[in-house]
This record gives structure tokens, sequence and C-alpha cells, in this order.
């Protein structure tokens, strides 16, 4: 157990800011890529099916090793898990803009994804665990879950505006200061971690089989729409992680201090609130994916411009995260997460109805709006419900489990999607093609305000409050001092799935 935090020497305020911050940086790093790969590719020399591992190594690294980080991040010390992420994240930005050939280029992604699977359980845990459950805790998740939307925004305009004006590495340059800055903040306002590190009775059975298990399970999830799902190496890639993960079954059930206790799994908060993950990063995470197709390929915006389309989703989304937090402490966790999904389905219907080939953006507005408030208000009221009764000394590997749901539930749902969206425009040109093109973006729109209405009935399974707000108390001894009020800066919403094409 990690003593109560000291106020003189850290204030909770600025604490909460530089957490917030980190989770910019993840989300920046999502996507400013993506502007720039037209341009890595030609400068490079990537070939057209190998320049989707630019995103893609990010995305397997980052889902494999996310159960991995949650539990270094209780055994190996918050504090000490949180810098040594960002410094690989400045690290690898650094070789990633240096990089001469597509080699490097995707081997400094894979490491920046490592280093987001280290960074982002750490960072909630520190939240979840500095902060008191209850009202505290659910504004300073809705603060650090709102810094996501600056990042969305800032992804989308510095990637056009950097590329445009100093070159593709230019993206990867900007994360060096980024990253670098908060890692030397760390030290100074987070609470310094209690003890050594706890390596002793470390599962590393457990680890291995699960990091190569899930990494295997992104992989053939990324990878199966463009090699084929019936293609031998998909299909050994899917066999392997089912072994992989069946033994990390076994293992959790029988070793004394398991990676991943699965008693935690009897937490049905926890439960529920990894399956609205998993919705979330499939449905409401796409939708910046299939606009960015939208925009660019059928009504051929620039990067710049898209990137200007998405301020009014962002600014909205970041409402949605602060309306989430007041609910979730007036109404409780389960009215949020309902409000929040059957809005956003309504709202991303509505954003369906808006899209054709001969529509202008006026007509989307009205769905980004009401789908906006919904993805805020769910984004805040489902990492508080993966956090409420758990531990501790548990909460990192928590977070590690709702993350990686998250991470498996976005490759799962853009597969779906893409594949919907791309059923019916094979051989087309011209004007067909952009009216199948705008059929196909509609359809999968469709689709994912399907699936977040079903992630409502998953909220459904959620426990009622009697005190609205209160989350269940975690064991006494666990519980953090209660620090004083936080007036520090309100952030702004965790996007997910990066656009791109």
């Amino acid at each position: 157990m990690e003593p109560p935090m000291s106020a003189p020497r850290v204030r909770p305020a600025w604490a909460l800011a530089l957490l917030a911050f980190a989770q910019l940086v993840i989300s920046l790093d999502f996507n400013i890529v993506y502007v720039a790969l037209p341009e890595i590719g030609r400068e490079l020399r990537f070939s057209d099916q190998s320049l989707q591992w630019v995103v893609s190594a990010y995305a397997v690294a980052f889902g494999g090793f996310l159960l991995l980080g949650g539990r270094a991040a209780d055994r190996l010390g918050r504090r000490r898990m949180f810098t040594l992420a960002l410094g690989l994240y400045a690290a690898s930005s650094l070789v990633g803009a240096l990089a001469g050939g597509p080699g490097l280029l995707v081997a400094a992604r894979a490491v920046q994804g490592l280093g987001g699977a280290l960074l982002f359980p750490a960072t909630l845990s520190l939240i979840n665990t500095t902060f008191a459950e209850g009202a505290q805790r659910n504004r300073a998740l809705a603060v650090w879950g709102g810094a996501g939307a600056s990042g969305l925004t800032l992804g989308s305009l510095l990637g056009g505006v950097l590329t445009d004006a100093f070159g593709w590495a230019s993206v990867f340059y900007v994360n060096v200061p980024l990253a670098g800055g908060a890692a030397l903040l760390a030290p100074v306002l987070l609470r310094r971690d209690s003890g050594r590190p706890v390596l002793r009775g470390f599962d590393l059975p457990g680890a291995l089989t699960a990091t190569a298990g899930v990494t295997l399970l992104v992989f053939a999830l990324v990878q199966g729409p463009e090699s084929g799902w019936g293609s031998p190496r998909i299909l050994a890639a899917v066999a392997a992680a089912a072994v992989l993960l069946a033994a990390f079954v076994v293992i959790e059930a029988r070793t004394a201090a398991p990676l991943m206790p699965l008693r935690l799994l009897a937490n049905p908060d926890l439960r529920a609130g990894m399956a609205i993950t998993f919705v979330f990063m499939g449905t409401f995470s796409a939708l910046p994916y299939f606009l960015t197709v939208y925009l660019q390929g059928v009504h051929s915006y620039s990067a710049l411009r898209t990137g200007l389309a998405f301020l009014a989703p962002s600014v909205v989304i970041a409402a949605g995260t602060q309306l989430g937090e007041r609910l979730a402490g007036r109404a409780g966790t389960r009215a949020t997460l309902l409000t929040g999904l059957i809005t956003g389905a309504l709202g991303t219907a509505l954003l369906a109805r808006g899209v054709a080939a001969d529509a202008s953006y006026a007509a989307l507005l009205p769905g980004i709006v009401v789908s906006g408030l919904g993805q805020g208000m769910t984004w805040t009221g489902m990492w508080i419900a993966a956090a409420s009764g758990v531990r501790t000394d548990q909460q990192g590997i928590a977070s590690g489990m709702a993350s990686t749901a998250q991470q498996v539930g976005g490759a799962v749902g853009l597969a779906v999607l893409v594949a919907v969206a791309n059923a019916r425009v094979g051989g087309l040109t011209g004007q067909a093609l952009r009216h199948a093109e705008a059929g196909g973006v509609r359809a999968a729109v469709y689709l994912a305000a399907a699936g977040i209405a079903a992630g409502a009935l998953v909220a459904l399974t959620l426990r009622r409050r009697t005190a609205p707000g209160a989350g269940d108390a975690p064991e006494a001894a666990a519980r953090p001092v209660v620090p004083p009020p936080v007036s520090g800066p309100r952030g702004v919403p965790g996007p997910g799935r990066p656009a791109g094409r």
C-alpha cells in the first residue's frame, strides 16, 4: 500500500494537469501521423500494403502490452512507469523522425506503442489512487479524459500544418519536447512511489502468455482486412492467440501472485466497464476514420480543411465529458452511461442521415453535436465504472484490463465497419465511386449507431447506487487520503480510434 499523499509537497491540481497532459500526448500521437502518411510513403518508399504498418505497428504493440503495463504500474511503481513511458515516447519519436527507411520507422512506431501501453494504465491508476472514489475522482477523470479532445484537434490540425510546412518528420519531432518535458516534470509534480519495485513473485509466465496472446490477436484483427481473413498467417495468428490466452487463464487460476487476478472479474462494474470500453472503441472511436474517408474521399477536402472540420466534434465531446462528470455526481454512473449511450446512438444515426455524395458539412453538424455529447458522457462514465470498488493496489491492472478491452474493441469494430463500408466500391470510378463511398460510409455509421445502442443494454447490468456519485468503497486499508479540492485546469475527452484512411 502506498502512503498518503503529502499535500504540502504535491498539489493535486498540478498533478492532475500533468496527467491530463499525458493523455493529450497519447491522443496527439494517435492522430498526428495520419495526414503525413502519403508523404511518408513517397519519401521512404513504402509499398501500398506496407504503409499501413506505420499505424498498425503502434496499435499492435499498444494493445499487446497493456495488461503488462497495468501490472507493472502496480508492482514497479506508478510514477516510475509513467516517467519511463514518456521517455520511450520521446526517444522513439526522435528515432522515427530520423528514420531513413520503412523498417526503422515501423520499429520506432512499435516502441511508441509500447510506451503508450505503459503510459495509459499508469496515468489512469495515478488518478484513481490520488483522488478518492466519488465526486473528486469523477471530476479528475473528466479532466483527464477531456484532454484527449485537445489531442484529437491538435493531431488533425498540427499534422496538416507541420507536414505542409516542414515535411513528414516534423510530426515525430513535435513529440520529443512534449513527452520529454512531461517526463522531467513527473518527479516534481507526482507523489513518489513507496518503497522499491516489487519483482519477487512477478508472474512471468502470465506476462509472457498474455502479452503474446493479445499481441497476436490484435495483429490478426488489424491485418485481417488486408491479408484476407482466410489467409494462412491470419488463421495461424488467431489459433496461436487462442492457445496462449487459454494458457494465460489456466496460469492465472493457479499462480499465487497472478498478473491479472481472476477475482477482479467478479466485480460487475469492472466487467461492465470493460464491455463498454470495447463497444466505445469499436463504434464512437471509429467515427473519425469514416468522417475522414467521407470528407477527403467523397468531398475532396484537403488535410488542413479536414483538420478544421474536426474542431466542432472535439469541442462538443469536451462539453460531453464535463456534462458526464456532473451527471455522475448527481445520478450515478449507471444513469450517466445509459444517458450517454442512448444520446450517442441517436446522434450517430442522425449523423448517418447527413452522409451523402451531394451533401454539405452543415448536414453533418446536428449528428456531430448530439453524438459528440453522448461520446463525452460515455467516456467519463465508463472509466468511473471500471475503477469502482477496485483496491488501490490493483488499480493499475484494472486499468490495463479495461484498456485492453478498449484496444481489442477498436480493432474488431474498425475491421467490421470497414468491411461494411467497402462492400460495394470495388471496380468503380468517378461519380459512381463517390456515391458508392458515401453509401458505404452511411451504412457503416448506421451500424455503429446500432452497436452503441447495444452498449446501453450492457450499462443496464451496472449496480444501482444508493448514494448518487458514490462508488463502491475500496477496502478501507487501501483507500487513498482525500486531497484538497481540485481547482486546477479544466480539461478537454479521450477520443478514440484515430482518423485516417
